[in-house]
């Protein structure tokens, strides 16, 4: 049955940090800084529902604080920090107590608190803090930016256990074969989605489900030796029964214990993680120039001036007395930081408030190793842009403005060439917020001739709170785009923002032409999953298989998914036709559609008493009756060939359940079930536990009758188990479908009733609990290892797991190169392909290849590349086809032997002499009259040259032409 009242709520978080997670709301945590960083942690952290987060500031919320604290106002200029953005916050998660301290952090106000988390402090308030925290065993973190920079640090004390260390999902894997031996051989099967060994030397497994070596289920963990992708060796089974088919060996995860230093010793000694063996250096040198800036603070009472060589001298003359580095100081690193490091960037922010939250997450729910110990992320090649060294202190100072902090970065110019910008935003989901809020943040659009349109055609849902700030519980069922751009404004209102609710794609290409985007300076695609028309749906599996023969838990999750939609979707649809439509019965070929239509007008119920019975009847049918009609075709000691078993290998032999009314996934599925085929038919369903149980043990069942004559197809063809046809039944079920209807509808003024079908929703708990319920009673038939709830959901409703702080990550790392389309940059040096993983907290940014070139008619292509062709003739009207060709020619040397525009040829030099004269003097707009097509000013053509090579059409670029 469905889990607890927030997971609802938190179910996609819930799949990332696993029951860790339930200590979440029994946590309390401080922030210290409310500045960005500050307000992304704790913006994290009350959407993931941690139980209390305490707010601390001194400071006064000022304009330009308003360029990376999106929690603010106007109206909060001048009032404290830390109680300004504890109103918001608390907006966000009622179930989350917000408080805002304005008082200095005592040791007895932060011994209360599991976790500490300074933002933005001077050095000797974090020396301060973090002695105390680490005598305690406070969990102490450390999370600073500066210009186009970022620092993590963490000491979760000297002996911290981790539960569950592993990234991603417990691993398992169906068995194959198990081997009698000393060690004995387990073969196992690779899942859908594994690449290369699912288990490494060393780890623990245990055996469920296994048929025949029994003595292994249930044992203690076991120690395997990897012998290759799909072999292991375990200990002795010399002794055991011989192994006959079916079963599931899982990874035990293992608890982890991890040390760290106090922060005054790791400042010395630095443990500093990175992606990549070469990134040391440059961390090493950010790990001086960090020290180095809190020196000049101290020294100046103040940050460096935004390009100001002086200061940054001081800067790097500090970091070399200092002697705090590793290897050698990269000097130009140190003077690069130093000249933005008053700067506030909300991306970057962004990135380092999402690593630091993260490792709060850690630290609460004890899922993933913690950072060791420090983490340095900066974006410097920023200050490579063409004519970014130029800028100079005067370009770069304060205007009393709210972009301030990035004009302290990219110059006051820059600051008002992203009003200018006008950006489609597609998706307005957990990126698309991020990316929203980002935007709002760094003013994209916020100029007089600025446009920023968001899409997206979904709706507000309760799962998307937990991490997708701009909805609240009052937006629930609300357009996204609607709700988003609101959001926008109110946190800038200069932003000129635009909600359309439309799907990008071939349906709405007349609202979305070229002309559209050429308007556009540029595109930010949110979306978590690409739909491909005519693919197939991922994670669909041979029908045999399902329907017969499963091995996994994903079989038999896949199998409850066809059986949701049998029962409760497909036959009230078939009826609603049959009710709305006359010549139903005649359009209908003899068969099962029939049938459907009436069994489901039979079985229609009068009350919920009937629904629970008819559950019964389908528990039985499903789980004791089809399964001893299977084995009754195939016995158990059936064989393929003489010595050659039918059930082994990849087929385990099921075994029929008995009912019990006590067992309580039996009733799990006949509340689920009843419940489900009372919407169905429009009855009031009962929600009375102990009445439904009093009801099913009323029920008599018929006993088992097997059938003869039916043939159960063992290829992966997707057909039905054959069943002999019986045409006399056909006729009679056609005639009293008919009857029934004449009497149901009467004359044309009766409205007959109609079902209500059901599709599947996966944030529904009824629905989920039949999957659940359906599939682990598959299961059992077959000998799987069952799964709960939450991973029910999880798969059957094919569900990304998603966290807050991945999607702020990913959201201001791609904002980071926005920057850099904004200024122009043609250079790829300077941007970045970025591949995160905050689990095991590493951040991998590289320089992204060129784009692959072709070769096509004498010149060199790139995949960006196309033809673009104002289709004006000289008389200023639609051009001709010939004059199409004659610009093909006069531009690029080629001779057109075809032209054609989708299905349409406009020109084909094989056609006779007087066709291609016609189709020379065609104008394009008359083919498009002609075609229906007069609403498209902008055409694609195809077109083939003389001399092409079958591998042309991959390498040819497109031709658009633009209609008057």
């Amino acid at each position: 049955m469905a889990g607890s009242e927030g997971e609802p709520r938190y179910s996609r978080q819930l799949y990332v940090l696993g029951g860790g997670a339930r200590r979440l709301p029994e946590s309390a945590v401080l922030v210290s800084g409310l500045r960005g960083t500050g307000a992304q942690v704790a913006t994290a952290l009350v959407l993931a529902g941690t139980g209390r987060v305490v707010l601390h500031d001194c400071g006064a919320v000022c304009t330009a604080d308003r360029a990376h604290q999106f929690l603010l106002g106007e109206s909060d200029l001048g009032q404290n920090r830390a109680k300004a953005s504890q109103r918001a916050l608390a907006e966000l998660n009622p179930c989350v107590v917000v408080k805002a301290h304005t008082e200095e952090l005592s040791e007895a106000f932060l011994a209360s608190f599991q976790v500490v988390v300074l933002t933005e402090s001077p050095l000797e308030e974090q020396l301060r803090i973090g002695e105390f925290c680490h005598a305690r065993s406070i969990c102490f973190i450390v999370a600073d930016t500066k210009g186009l920079a970022g620092q993590v640090f963490c000491d979760f004390g000297e002996r911290f256990v981790v539960d569950d260390p592993a990234e991603g999902d417990q691993v398992s894997a169906a068995v194959e074969h198990i081997s009698q031996g000393n060690p004995g051989v387990v073969t196992y099967m690779g899942t859908e989605n594994s690449h290369g060994h699912l288990f490494r030397d060393g780890d623990l497994v245990t055996f469920s489900g296994v048929q025949g070596m029994t003595e292994l289920n249930g044992q203690e963990p076991i120690p395997v030796r990897v012998l290759d992708a799909f072999r292991l060796e375990i200990s002795d089974t010399s002794s055991f029964s011989p192994y006959r088919c079916g079963g599931l060996v899982s990874q035990v995860q293992q608890p982890q214990e991890c040390s760290h230093k106090p922060l005054g010793q790791a400042l010395e000694e630095p443990k500093i993680q990175v992606a990549s063996p070469k990134d040391l250096p440059r961390s090493c040198s950010l790990h001086a120039a960090f020290q180095a800036l809190h020196a000049f603070r101290r020294e100046q009472g103040r940050l460096p001036r935004p390009r100001a060589p002086a200061d940054a001298e001081r800067v790097l003359a500090l970091a070399r007395s200092l002697g705090a580095q590793q290897g050698p100081l990269d000097e130009d690193i140190v003077r690069a930081f130093a000249s933005v490091s008053a700067g506030d960037l909300c991306p970057v922010s962004a990135v380092v408030g999402a690593l630091a939250a993260q490792e709060v997450l850690k630290a609460i729910t004890r899922k993933f190793l913690p950072l060791d110990q420090w983490l340095y992320f900066d974006a410097l090649e920023c200050l490579a842009l063409p004519g970014a060294a130029q800028l100079t202190e005067t370009d770069c100072a304060a205007r009393g403005s709210r972009y301030d902090g990035q004009i302290a970065v990219f110059g006051a110019n820059f600051q008002e060439k992203l009003g200018h910008q006008k950006y489609l935003v597609v998706g307005a989901g957990a990126i698309g917020c991020e990316l929203l809020k980002n935007f709002a943040m760094m003013g994209l659009a916020a100029g007089p001739d600025g446009e920023l349109i968001i899409t997206d055609m979904d709706t507000v849902a309760l799962s998307n709170l937990h991490r997708q700030l701009l909805y609240r519980s009052a937006d629930i069922s609300e357009p996204k785009s609607v709700v988003a751009a609101a959001a926008v404004q109110r946190m800038n209102p200069d932003v000129r923002v635009t909600a359309h609710q439309n799907q990008m794609g071939p349906a709405t290409e007349i609202l979305y032409k070229d002309n559209f985007f050429r308007h556009l300076d540029g595109v930010a695609s949110a979306l978590d999953t690409i739909e491909a028309p005519g693919t197939a749906r991922d994670g669909t599996f041979p029908v045999c298989t399902l329907r017969h023969f499963p091995r996994t838990i994903q079989h038999t999750l896949q199998w409850a998914r066809e059986e949701f939609e049998g029962l409760f979707q497909l036959p009230a649809e078939q009826v609603n036709k049959f009710m709305e439509d006359p010549a139903f019965l005649e359009r209908q070929p003899p068969g099962k559609v029939l049938e459907q239509v009436w069994d489901s007008l039979r079985e229609r119920p009068q009350d919920w008493r009937d629904c629970v019975r008819w559950a019964c009847r389908r528990w039985q049918s499903s789980y004791h009756d089809g399964i001893a009609q299977l084995l009754h075709i195939y016995p158990p000691e059936h064989e393929t060939s003489p010595g050659v078993p039918f059930w082994a290998g990849d087929r385990s032999c099921p075994h029929p359940l008995t009912f019990n009314p006590d067992n309580d996934t039996h009733l799990d599925y006949i509340l689920a079930a009843a419940h489900l085929f009372a919407q169905v038919h429009r009855v009031p369903p009962c929600m009375d536990r102990a009445a439904i149980q009093a009801v099913i043990r009323d029920v008599v069942l018929p006993p088992f009758a097997p059938q003869e004559g039916i043939q159960i197809p063992l290829t992966e063809e997707p057909t039905e188990a054959q069943v002999p046809t019986d045409h006399r039944q056909l006729t009679e079920v056609t005639q009293d479908l008919v009857q029934w209807r004449q009497e149901l509808v009467g004359d044309e003024d009766t409205h007959a009733p109609l079902m209500e079908p059901i599709h599947f929703e996966k944030d529904n708990d009824v629905h989920v609990d039949f999957i659940t319920a359906a599939s682990n009673l598959r299961a059992e038939n077959y000998g799987i290892s069952p799964a709960n709830w939450l991973t029910s959901k999880r798969i059957a409703g094919q569900i990304v797991p998603a966290i807050i702080t991945t999607t702020a990550a990913v959201a201001g790392l791609v904002c980071l190169e926005v920057y850099k389309l904004v200024w122009g940059c043609q250079d790829l040096s300077c941007y970045r392909n970025s591949n995160i993983s905050l689990a095991a907290c590493l951040l991998l940014r590289v320089q992204p290849p060129p784009a692959p070139t072709y070769r096509y008619g004498g010149r060199e292509w790139s995949c960006w590349d196309r033809l673009e062709m104002r289709a004006v003739g000289a008389d200023g009207q639609a051009m001709t086809v010939q004059e199409v060709l004659d610009w093909l020619q006069r531009t690029y040397g080629w001779t057109v032997t075809m032209l054609l525009c989708g299905d349409i040829v406009l020109y084909d030099s094989k056609a006779d002499a007087e066709t291609r004269a016609w189709q020379q003097a065609r104008r394009l707009s008359k083919n498009l009259e002609d075609a229906r097509m007069l609403q498209q000013q902008d055409l694609e053509l195809l077109y083939i040259c003389e001399g092409e090579d079958a591998e042309a059409e991959d390498t040819r670029p497109p031709l658009l032409c633009s209609l008057p």
